[in-house]
């Protein structure tokens, strides 16, 4: 989370676009967020850029702001009943809900049978399926941004077996494999407050929380 106050502010404001459209905001659309700042938006998303709160591409267009991809990864995300997202990894898909406030639809696969595995939830309420599933985390020793060292390996497996197999082939990436309750939680604390409740934000009012949030 970007503790300048400007960068806070683009940083939501990305994350609000890529919800409502599926597709990151053009850098020249967050100049009316920087202005009167006395911060060009490029110097702020460079800014962001370091602190890896966001991956800029080579042409210097956002490619990441977690939790969210511009390329497709094999996590699908529906927001609500109509935006369809790419998440960067599976705790960042799960995190989605708890950030937004909305309901959402995970699709994704096991990384080593290509089964599907979904992950529905509905007024703050998961249902996985299969009921069996977990997701296991972990990173390579290379250090780095998030994209590069470890979203790579935060998988869906469909149940502890799967992901037992795959680390035993990966001894290259330490980890642990998660309950569905403890990455359900772990989403939710690392993305639920990138984004403020309605009326505290000042770069626009939050969507409202299904009942049961």
């Amino acid at each position: 989370m970007p503790l300048d106050p400007v960068a806070e502010r683009v940083h939501r404001a990305i994350l609000r676009t890529w919800a409502e459209t599926g597709r990151p905001p053009e850098p020249g659309d967050l100049d009316k967020v920087t202005a009167g700042s006395g911060r060009a938006t490029r110097q702020v998303l460079d800014d962001l850029h370091e602190g890896d709160a966001i991956r800029l591409a080579p042409d210097g267009r956002i490619a990441v702001a977690y939790p969210f991809s511009a390329a497709p990864t094999r996590h699908r995300v529906r927001i609500g009943e109509a935006t369809d997202v790419h998440a960067m990894c599976a705790i960042d898909a799960l995190g989605i809900s708890a950030m937004l406030g909305e309901d959402t639809r995970i699709d994704s696969v096991d990384a080593t049978t290509g089964r599907d595995v979904t992950v529905t939830t509905v007024a703050g309420r998961a249902t996985w399926h299969p009921s069996t599933a977990v997701v296991f985390i972990g990173a390579d020793s290379g250090g780095g941004p998030s994209a590069d060292c470890c979203c790579d390996y935060l998988n869906f497996f469909t149940d502890r077996s799967a992901a037992a197999t795959w680390v035993a082939a990966h001894p290259e990436v330490p980890g642990e494999i998660l309950d569905q309750a403890v990455a359900e939680d772990l989403g939710a604390r690392l993305f639920g407050p990138l984004l403020p409740p309605t009326g505290v934000d000042d770069v626009g009012p939050r969507r409202t929380p299904p009942a049961g949030r």
